[in-house]
This record gives structure tokens, sequence and C-alpha cells, in this order.
């Protein structure tokens, strides 16, 4: 992301109403990140990261590994990040071409669909409940194994319970607890992530 004059005012603002917190370093710049995007301080106490997550995204990234989001939104909002960067293939579950399905939703399978393709890829749900849950009943069954989960979506049905899969499935992820979320989180987690991992290697944009 380039940062403006009024972003780094912004930032400051943030950093200053959080004060104090148990974040690392890498974590809290994806908090403030979703922070400065949603102008919502409660994502402090929503966000939560696997023990793995960081370090398997920036691994990932660099590897240029296949990265599959739900809707085109988060497709159009990481895009300009990815590009100028690792250049990571990006899929979207969405638009995938795939035969009707009358007990799925259009975007549960081209979830399936693209999950069989890239079993080990980064894997965004930024809106769609029912492409996470595609995602761990296939993790479950063992027919993928992702390197990163990024699920924020928002829901009122079972959302939870979704979530509490994923968890116990130790597949490295990054969630939002409850029912709040949506792309914009989503979007705001992977361009954190993508200059971190520029970063970390030593790289500049």
């Amino acid at each position: 992301m380039e940062w403006h004059i009024t972003d780094a005012q912004s930032l400051a603002i943030i950093d200053n109403e959080i004060g104090e917190h148990v974040f690392s370093p890498a974590e809290y710049e994806i908090v403030r990140r979703v922070i400065y995007a949603t102008s919502d301080f409660e994502y402090k106490s929503l966000l939560s990261f696997s023990e793995r997550a960081l370090q398997s995204a920036a691994a990932a990234l660099a590897a240029r590994t296949t990265i599959v989001v739900d809707t085109p939104m988060v497709q159009v909002g990481i895009a300009h990040d990815i590009q100028s960067t690792f250049a990571n293939p990006v899929f979207c579950s969405f638009e995938t071409v795939n035969r009707p399905q009358d007990n799925k939703s259009r975007v549960a399978w081209g979830t399936e669909v693209l999950a069989k393709r890239y079993p080990e890829g980064i894997f965004v749900v930024g809106q769609a409940q029912t492409a996470l849950s595609t995602l761990v009943d296939l993790i479950e069954a063992e027919e993928i194994k992702p390197t990163l989960i990024i699920a924020t979506p928002a829901g009122f049905v079972n959302i939870d319970t979704a979530k509490e899969r994923l968890k116990e499935s130790l597949v490295p992820n990054i969630t939002t607890e409850g029912r709040k979320g949506n792309a914009v989180v989503a979007v705001a987690i992977i361009d954190g992530l993508v200059d971190l991992a520029w970063q970390a290697y030593g790289l500049d944009r």
C-alpha cells in the first residue's frame, strides 16, 4: 500500500486509541490495517491469528502460491498489491465456470473446484459462509491441505461452528470472531500480509 500524509495521521490516531496491546508487531500491523479500512475498533478484539499464520503467509506469498478468493470484490481489492509485488495467480470461486449444482451455491461449488485444483493454496473467504464450510469439509476429508485460510465472512447461521472447525483443523488461519466481518476486512488482511512479506524478504517496491 502506498501511504500518504493523511494515512500516517490516521494510523497515528489508531495507535493512540488502541494504546497497549498483546499483539506481536506483525499481528498489530494487520489489526491496524483492518481498523483503518473499517473505522471499527472492535476488530482489535475480533481478529484471531493461529500460531503459524503469519509465517505461513509470508512463505507462501514469496513462493507465488496460488490465491483463491470467494468473490470478485476481494479479487479486485487485492489485485494491485499482489501484481506489484509477488504476482501470485489469483482465482475467484464465484467466477469459476462449473456445472449447476442444486444442493450448493455457485460460490461453494466454485470453491470446491478450485480447492481441488490448488489443494495447497491460500484461500480468502471474505463474504461467502458457504465457501468456508466447503473448505472445512474438504480439509476434514483430507482432500486439501491449504497453506493459509483467511476467513472473515459475516454470518448468523452456524458461522461460529464453521470457524471453530477451521481452527481445530490446524490449518494456519486468520479469522474474525463472531458474526461480524466482510470482504473489506479480508482485503485489508491480505494487503497487510503482502507488505509484511515484501519487507521480510528485503524487497522494495
